[in-house]
Formats: C-alpha cells, structure tokens, sequence
C-alpha cells in the first residue's frame, strides 16, 4: 500500500514536469535576458514551502556564476529589504499568487523601481498583476491527497528554479574552474581546482639522470628519490625517456648482466608527459588510461622540472595528504 502510494506521488509530479516543459514559453527566455542584462543581484523570495524552495535556487543561482541571495518576506518587510536596490531583480515563488507576506513588498519594489519576476500559478492573481513578468506553474492539483499540502507546485518551482541558473549557466560560459572557484571546501574543489604544481616532486626532490648512466646508476637515483622512477634526459637537458621501477624487473629478466646497460638502449622512449599547470584530474586521466603511475613534468623547452605519481594524485584528489 504505501508503496503504491509512493509511486502515485512520484508519477503525478513527474507527469506535472513534462508538462511544465510543454507550456514553457518566451517569457522564460525574456527572463533569462533580464537577469543577464541586469547589473545588480538577483533577490529571490517566498513564503513557507516556496521560501524553502526560494533558498535552494538563491544558492544554485550564487554558484553558477548569477550572484543572488534570498530574502525571506517576513523579514523584508520588517527592514531586510534595505538590502535590496534598483539595481537588483526579485524572483518570487508563490502558487496562488497571493502570499500575504509576499505582497507586502510589493509597494516598496515599486518605489525602488526593482523588476518583479513571479513564479506562479494563477495569472490573474495580485502578484502576477503587478509583475514585469511571469513564468506560469503548470500546477493542476497538488500530490497531497488532500490538495493542500504542497508538493507538486514545490517541485515545479524547484524545477525551474534549475532550469534559470543552467540557461544563466550556460550563456555565461560558466568554466568547471569557476564552478571550483566557488565550491574550494569539498571535494569537487579539490577536483576541479587542485594542479600538477602542488603534487608533483620538483627541485632537488626530481629524479633526473642521463641517459649515458648505467642501469646500476639509476637504480641509486629512482632509490633516493623514493617515486618508482626517474626522468632520462640528454646532453642538452630534455627529457628523452623515463626509467621506471617495472622497467628495471623486465630488464633483469632478459639480460645475463643488466647492471652494465646503458639506460639508453632500455628506458621508455617517448613517454607520457604533462605541465605543471594542468588539473591533477587530468593527470590522473592520463595515468589510468594508459596504464602508468608516473608522469615527467615539463616546461615548455622538454625540460622535466618535476615528476607526479598516480598515488599523489589520488591522495590530492581525496583530501588524504
């Protein structure tokens, strides 16, 4: 029984998406030209279940690159509203169009000469008369049972809530290092924001050898270092291969005195290479997908001025160093 129930809720508010998505028109598009055009904020604002939805798509909007913040009625009307200017644009969700709390900013929006944008249901309701500009709710009854408890008229201004700030999104060319730029705490910041340069072994710490050493030689080398490898370079100082520890094991497999070898003729040839300034998510891209856990770091004359391991990587990425 209850999961009937749940699954009844569920088709009737999804049913209510799709046809959200129907009736949307260019009054959509004319309020994503607003909010782009506008050179204030955008103050978003409802009462009660809407305040609660209100609050979600303030703070989407904020990270998406559209500064907003919401602004609860009650408390706007007691003085809040001195944070909002003629500069600004106010979004205010209100199915019936007639939350009491939001009609009391009204005369004061007017006198600032604030846009109103409302997200409503009923367009002959006071709100949306005295709006520049409404996004009708396709709100044909509620999920409630009861028809009063709101449901599907909260998931559809949540909904177009989403819809705005991705439109707004992308017509802002909104980069992933932006995205990171605002969201630094978590781990998607670390992802999007994290560089080779913090995680690579670099100066005194890089482990460089000439590709005329010997295999003994580089041995001592990849051991100092403690990464599993070193960069091979030439006469001039560019990078010409790497030596890995797994190169070392094959190498003794097959040669009667490997100890003597010039690292030329068996270091890897060609390798894999990245700059300092690149995401260490592409870094380890990289790695994975060519089976590898070390990368030579160059600058742009092939110089290896570092080297990052996949473990380092991973240990930026996840928060663990």
């Amino acid at each position: 029984m209850h999961l009937d129930e749940a699954k009844r809720v569920l088709k009737k508010e999804g049913e209510a998406l799709l046809a959200q998505a129907e009736i949307l028109g260019e009054e959509f598009d004319r309020a994503v030209e607003l909010i782009l055009n506008n050179k204030g904020r955008v103050v978003v604002t409802g009462m009660g279940k809407a305040g609660l939805v209100g609050r979600k798509v303030a703070a989407t909007l904020a990270s998406t690159g559209t500064p907003s913040f919401f602004l609860h009625p009650g408390e706007g009307v007691h003085g809040d509203l001195g944070m909002v200017t003629s500069q600004d644009i106010v979004i205010a969700f209100s199915n019936s169009g007639e939350t009491d709390e939001v009609l009391g900013l009204l005369p004061t929006l007017k006198i600032l000469g604030t846009p109103l944008i409302a997200v409503t249901a009923d367009l002959g309701s006071s709100l949306a008369d005295n709006s520049e500009l409404v996004i009708p709710l396709c709100v044909d009854e509620e999920a409630c049972p009861l028809n009063l408890a709101p449901t599907t008229s909260a998931v559809l201004m949540l909904a177009l809530g989403d819809a705005l700030a991705i439109a707004l999104l992308k017509r802002r060319n909104f980069s992933p290092e932006k995205f990171a730029l605002y969201h630094p705490g978590g781990a998607l910041g670390r992802r999007l924001l994290l560089t080779v340069e913090k995680l690579m072994v670099s100066g005194g710490d890089n482990p460089v050898i000439d590709w005329g050493k010997t295999v003994k030689e580089a041995i001592f080398v990849i051991t100092a270092k403690k990464k599993g490898a070193a960069n091979v370079v030439d006469d001039a100082g560019k990078l010409v291969g790497i030596v890995t520890d797994g190169d070392l094991r094959r190498h003794f497999e097959r040669v009667s005195d490997p100890l003597r070898t010039k690292l030329s003729a068996m270091m890897t040839k060609n390798p894999r290479t990245i700059t300092a300034e690149k995401m260490a998510a592409e870094a380890m891209h990289l790695m994975e997908k060519n089976e590898i856990t070390v990368l030579p770091v160059v600058n742009p004359e092939y110089r290896p001025i570092g080297l990052v391991h996949l473990h380092d990587v991973i240990k930026g990425l996840t928060g663990l160093r």
